[in-house]
């Protein structure tokens, strides 16, 4: 199982502000799942005019960053960053 941890990139470390949003089977799910939290959240915070700059600052510091327990295949703020150059263009 390919359990997914949400952290809260406002209070950074903290890991009290962390939750669970599932265990997986496959790795694809996981990944998927991590996807949609990040996308909820820029999808939200998108405003019309703005940079993608501007819309990844506020994921940065205010999004949640989802992750893969004891996997390193997924960033969530890579895919953010990805994310909002494809928002903004």
């Amino acid at each position: 199982m390919y359990k997914v941890i949400v952290a809260d990139n406002f209070n950074y470390m903290d890991e009290s502000e962390s939750y669970t949003a599932g265990s997986y089977a496959t790795l694809e799910e996981a990944i998927v799942k991590c996807k949609e939290i990040v996308d909820s959240y820029l999808d939200s915070s998108y405003q019309s005019g703005m940079t993608s700059d501007q819309l990844y600052d506020s994921y940065k510091s205010f999004g949640e960053d989802p992750y893969i327990e004891a996997e390193s295949v997924f960033s969530a703020w890579s895919y953010a960053k990805q994310r909002c150059d494809e928002i903004c263009s």
